[in-house]
């Protein structure tokens, strides 16, 4: 096992760097003069060279590449151009928040997704199945931002029972696993768990379905086993694989989040990204980018790791 485990780690080293390559070579072929939000429109042209100096970018493509890379390597992700403040404490700061609505999200698709898909499963190609393969299909089509505006106006500005925008009464600095803060979180952790739901049941229920139809579950019937005993077997083989979509789905909330953490006025990564793309930021945007990416290939290595703890059937050597 600690082979594996090794190999899988060396594996993940050269996905890193492919994925920073990538990532510095996207932001830099749009179009644009990143300094544009700091320079005045009368700026000498004197002031224009010190600025690309002190940010690096008279420099050849290649060389800023390297030197990104090596100061990255040491936790230094330059400064933000907008507010030239270091870019790692404001990606972060805008991670942990962005990780506190995903695993929220991500735990209430989980668990909707899993009992419309275990029930679906069971009681196949009946209304019931026909009504939860509905809802996952609903869910899995519905855009996100719609969807969360059509929150805030149903239950914000017409109910008036949750908060539309923020992220709580001192903001994300003071926060507070309280009611104060977590009702912040409800609307965009709700809009953001639809399509996790809808990918979890669509997944369990075919899962529940193909084990249901297995001679091993037809034997443990023929001797009289339980339905809760069935039931018990059932989950145990589904576990795995439901667990690696789960954490994939929690990949895919890190980092594809920007338009509800906008709509919700939520301070994470969505939002900080949307915000570094309009100001054209070029430290702050691939920094909360090779983040996320990173993040998210890490999550990739440990699914792997745990499906294969947690499945004996996949090979280990």
């Amino acid at each position: 096992m600690l082979a594996y485990l090794l190999r899988r780690i060396l594996y993940t080293v050269p996905i890193m760097l492919g994925v920073t390559l990538v990532c510095f070579a996207l932001v830099h072929i749009a179009p644009g003069d990143p300094l544009v939000s700091v320079l005045p429109a009368d700026a000498s042209a004197e002031l224009q060279t010190q600025l690309r100096s002190v940010y690096g970018f008279d420099r050849p493509l290649p060389e800023q590449f390297v030197r990104w890379v090596w100061r990255a390597l040491h936790g230094d992700l330059g400064l933000s151009i907008g507010t030239s403040r270091p870019v790692a404490g404001e990606v972060m700061r805008a991670v942990v928040n962005t990780l506190r609505l995903a695993v929220l999200a991500t735990a209430i698709g989980f668990v909707l997704g899993s009992l419309f898909g275990f029930v679906a499963g069971y009681f196949r190609n009946s209304v019931i199945d026909r009504l939860a393969s509905l809802l996952s299909v609903l869910g899995v089509s519905t855009p996100h931002y719609w969807l969360g505006m059509v929150m805030v106006i149903v239950f914000s500005s017409q109910l008036m029972w949750l908060p539309a925008t923020g992220a709580g009464p001192g903001g994300s600095g003071e926060w507070a696993w309280d009611w104060a803060h977590v009702q912040f979180m409800l609307l965009p952790a709700l809009t953001m768990s639809v399509i996790p739901m809808g990918i979890i049941a669509r997944t369990v229920r075919a899962l529940v379905a193909e084990l249901l139809a297995q001679e091993f579950i037809v034997g443990l019937k023929a001797k009289g086993l339980t339905q809760f005993g069935v039931f018990r077997h059932v989950v145990k083989n589904a576990a795995p694989t439901a667990l690696a979509v789960m954490g994939l789905q929690l990949g895919y909330l890190l980092g594809g989040s920007i338009l509800i953490e906008t709509v919700f006025s939520w301070p994470g990564t969505g939002f900080l990204l949307n915000t570094a793309i309009f100001q054209r930021d070029l430290p702050l945007l691939q920094g909360t980018i090779l983040v996320l990416a990173l993040f998210f290939v890490l999550l990739n290595l440990a699914v792997d790791v745990l499906q294969t703890l947690l499945d004996p059937r996949i090979a280990r050597s």
